[in-house]
């Protein structure tokens, strides 16, 4: 009994601050309704300047095609090269190409590696596509292979790139309210001195320490629940597996997050102290889990992190659920690692609370 009564205090300490309530339930859906279209790595936009020196039917005809492309914005055609280096030395321009006696050049602004280097592959295509036939009437090895490739997608049919962040985002917003939100709890009760009237009392470490999770994570879940009914009335993107398992990897991501707010509020003494540990921890944790950037593509010394990041773990493993619709024997082993990893912050979070009696 003496639980449900901490719970009913934590709900009432949340409903009487004013801040609290709106904070809760408007950042989920800002980020759910504006993150998908501006997080997008996708390359769009590209700023081409022409340069034909040929001025052929087959040039005019590149040229026309390139303008028409949807991934880039033609820039008009310019009368040398040098004139269209200003224009790529003044972030006027991205990308050059170049048409002289019936060869290509293209250049690309490269200060932004994947624009200039996704941007020129698309240009590259373009390019290769419009190559003529060889003499004795048979195409280019280029182009025979391309004619003998087809591309079958099993999962993302149309590689919407808003299928790949949705997941990534709901575990962002479990991890800024079931994290920040218990550690400022505490740190908050620390400074306003009410903390010592629960010191006082004859009530246990883990009854205390439950009643500051239990009520964040009940608000984690609603929040994911709101996350995935806005994709599917925003987007019109459903989860292709069971919910019950997405559910399932929320609940552990919250728990290890609510413990790990819990150890840092125990820690410290300011709000200050609480926000710029957790902070460090969060940006840590979340830009070495591959949420955005593929892991592999990491230093070895940077990949090992992964191996005690839950982060990774969930993001792996609800993208596993969301896209491909896997199983939970697709997923054993991150809700594993998961569960260890959220059991030991729980201990530990336990623990390092000082109660005196």
């Amino acid at each position: 009994m003496t639980l449900k009564y901490l719970i009913q205090k934590e709900f009432l300490q949340i409903r009487r601050n004013s801040f609290m309530p709106k904070i809760i339930f408007i950042f989920p859906i800002m980020v759910m309704c504006v993150m998908p279209w501006v997080m997008n790595q996708e390359v769009k936009n590209i700023r081409v300047d022409v340069v034909d020196m040929d001025r052929t039917t087959q040039s005019q005809q590149l040229v026309h095609q390139v303008e028409a492309s949807n991934y880039f914005i033609f820039n008009g055609q310019k009368a040398t090269y040098h004139e269209a280096m200003k224009d790529i030395e003044t972030s006027k321009a991205d990308i050059i190409l170049e048409i002289r006696d019936g060869k290509y050049l293209i250049a690309a602004n490269a200060v932004n590696g994947t624009k200039g280097s996704i941007g020129s592959a698309y240009l590259s295509q373009i390019v290769s596509s419009r190559q003529p036939a060889r003499p004795n009437g048979t195409l280019s090895s280029e182009r025979t292979l391309n004619s003998k490739l087809s591309t079958l997608n099993l999962y993302n049919k149309g590689q919407n790139y808003k299928v790949f962040m949705i997941p990534a985002l709901m575990g962002i917003l479990m991890m800024m309210l079931c994290g920040f939100l218990p550690a400022l709890n505490i740190v908050g009760e620390k400074e306003k001195g009410t903390i010592e009237q629960i010191n006082v009392t004859p009530v246990s470490k883990w009854s205390f320490i439950l009643a500051k999770l239990i009520p964040y994570w009940i608000i984690g879940l609603l929040v994911l629940t709101v996350c995935l009914v806005l994709s599917w009335l925003v987007y019109g993107i459903t989860c292709q597996g069971q919910l019950v398992l997405v559910y399932l990897l929320a609940i552990l991501l919250a728990l290890f997050f609510s413990s790990f707010g819990l150890i840092v509020s125990n820690y410290s003494d300011t709000m200050q102290q609480a926000m710029l540990v957790m902070w460090f921890f969060v940006v840590c944790l979340m830009l070495l889990s591959g949420l955005f950037t593929p892991v592999r593509s990491m230093p070895d010394w940077a990949y090992m992190t992964t191996y005690i990041n839950p982060m990774h773990y969930f993001a792996d493993a609800i993208r596993t659920v969301f896209v491909r619709g896997g199983n939970f024997q697709s997923i054993a082993h991150q809700v594993f690692a998961l569960f260890c990893i959220a059991s030991v912050m729980a201990v530990w979070a336990v623990q390092s609370y000082k109660k005196n009696n």
